[in-house]
């Protein structure tokens, strides 16, 4: 499988670690970045992990920040792209089988190296169900996705910035 691979400063080593044991067990990476542990913003790999999966470079993404928090935020932002945090195999697995989830994030100050590899490895393996109650539920967040990109919700929004 093509799988993008990103993190900021936080999640560097553990990117290292995911991203050898992926290697070795024969995936190909996408390697979003970042490249080192100076200090770095998770948005800006969470876009480079959906825009690789978007755009057909990677099949799936796995992102990597402190908590997972917040890249998962962002990655979530991007249309067509499912990311959630999971520190548990049920929820990696049970996440693409019902959600179809195409990104998994995980945090470095969270969770060790040996479960978060249990857990990429669930995200990986696992395989979207095409059940009918989960194409209705993921119709209603492409309906989300469409009605946000068509301004529905700007009188709504309080900026942040």
């Amino acid at each position: 499988m093509i799988i993008a691979l990103g993190c900021d400063h936080a999640g560097f080593a553990l990117k290292r670690t995911v991203g050898e044991a992926l290697a070795a067990a024969g995936h190909t990476l996408v390697d979003c970045g970042t490249m080192n542990e100076a200090p770095s913003d998770y948005p800006d790999f969470a876009r480079a992990v959906g825009m690789a999966i978007l755009e057909g470079r990677a099949e799936r993404g796995v992102l990597i920040c402190g908590s997972g928090v917040g890249a998962s935020v962002a990655a979530s932002k991007l249309p067509g792209i499912r990311a959630a945090l999971c520190h548990d195999t049920f929820s990696a697995r049970q996440g693409v089988e019902d959600d179809d989830l195409n990104v998994i994030c995980c945090g470095a100050r969270v969770i060790g190296p040996a479960l978060a590899m249990e857990v990429v490895h669930a995200f990986l393996a696992a395989r979207y169900s095409g059940l009918e109650r989960h194409a209705r539920r993921l119709g209603k967040i492409a309906r989300i996705e469409r009605d946000a990109r068509h301004g529905k919700f700007d009188s709504l929004r309080r900026e942040t910035t």
